[in-house]
């Protein structure tokens, strides 16, 4: 009996040997499946090779200063035709030097197959036009707006999407500095707040910092630089990662984005951070990337994720040539994607970025790159 009463105790504490290693077992499972759930909410893309397809005319683009989409869904972009090399733009030659190619106009629409749906742009009557196509945004209005950052490119355009030319803010001439509100200053990008009806100006690579006007009447509202701080257009010493940070935006002031919830995402591109604000100007936070990251720095442009609570933030690094995909709640990177390279999916200079409805990125490069991609969206992270 006491052999007996042994093997009962000993297949009692098997028993719960068992059960313990079977909990343990679907509590692993459920935290890999949670794991995975999460992580599938996560944006990742793979590149789409065949978008966009090739244009009409023999046409050809050059530098990508700008792209953005519209509440179509459909992309623009301003190129600038005046970085094609004569090689590139041979049959605009006279004589013709090549069968290839000839400049597409400055202002593309692309539906999201890559199909072209409309083409403008130029010098035109009653504006000035830029001398280095930078900036493209249309609101939800359907205005375009464009911006340039030539020497004297001290304006910011508006048009229709037929291109009809509708009102210009600032002049062609020398900037009047930071603290002026009546010209600009080389300014880089712009972004429409519907809720307010204002345009805010990343201004820029003559300015030092954001400002924001009436976008019906084109009227001053304000304008404010890094930390909330009055801009100051003192000449500002090389940027070191070992130095105490900037207390000014760096030249260029390459972006500016709104989000639904009043929060103000600005591109220090060479201070290597992302500066947040309220619509008031008044200061919130600030991220940096990549800190050690010198020549054009590491922020060059960032695009709001669709989804309603705008989880996520895609910051462009066109001097490490990479996307990185950051929580817009703490800045964490939670993921990248992109490379130095020459192939489809890889970047040389990739300078600006939007991103569609249903989560497709698109991308054009600057310098040699002269290139518009398109990224599918490959993860649940609109689900």
């Amino acid at each position: 009996m006491p052999h007996r009463g042994r093997q009962i105790r000993i297949a009692a504490n098997l028993a719960k040997t068992i059960s313990v290693c079977i909990a343990a077992a679907v509590l692993i499972a459920a935290a890999t499946f949670s794991r995975a759930a999460h992580a599938g909410d996560v944006p990742t893309f793979a590149v789409d090779p065949s978008w966009p397809k090739p244009l009409p005319n023999n046409w050809i683009i050059g530098q990508v200063g700008g792209i953005t989409t519209d509440s179509k869904g459909n992309i623009w972009v301003f190129h600038r035709p005046r970085s094609l090399t004569d090689d590139e733009k041979g049959a605009s030659l006279t004589p013709p030097r090549s069968k290839c190619c000839v400049s597409a106009p400055p202002v593309l629409e692309f539906d999201t197959d890559g199909n072209l749906l409309r083409s403008w742009g130029g010098p035109g009557e009653g504006y000035e036009w830029v001398g280095r196509e930078h900036g493209i945004e249309v609101d939800d209005k359907g205005f375009v707006w464009l911006t340039g950052n030539a020497d004297t490119d001290n304006v910011v355009l508006k048009f229709t999407e037929d291109g009809k030319f509708v009102m210009q803010i600032g002049k062609i001439g020398p900037s009047k500095g930071s603290n002026d509100t009546t010209v600009l200053g080389k300014p880089a990008e712009t972004t429409y707040d519907k809720d307010a009806n204002e345009l805010y100006v990343a201004d820029g690579y003559g300015n030092h910092r954001v400002i924001v006007f009436d976008a019906t009447t084109g009227a001053y509202k304000r304008h404010w630089g890094a930390y909330g701080n009055k801009p100051d257009d003192a000449k500002q010493a090389a940027y070191d990662p070992k130095a105490p940070v900037s207390q000014q935006f760096g030249n260029p002031v390459h972006c500016v984005k709104v989000t639904n919830d009043g929060l103000v995402y600005v591109c220090d591109r060479i201070n290597d951070r992302i500066q947040v604000f309220h619509t008031d100007g008044s200061f919130v936070k600030e991220w940096f990337y990549e800190k050690s990251t010198l020549g054009n720095g590491s922020v060059w442009d960032v695009a709001i994720w669709p989804d309603p609570k705008q989880t996520y933030l895609l910051s462009a690094d066109g001097e490490n040539n990479e996307i990185r995909v950051l929580k817009r709640d703490d800045g964490t990177v939670v993921g990248s994607f992109g490379h130095n390279g020459r192939n489809a999916g890889q970047f040389h200079w990739v300078h600006a970025m939007a991103v569609d409805a249903k989560g497709n990125v698109y991308t054009g490069e600057v310098d040699t790159g002269k290139r518009i991609q398109k990224f599918k969206l490959t993860s649940d992270a609109l689900r």
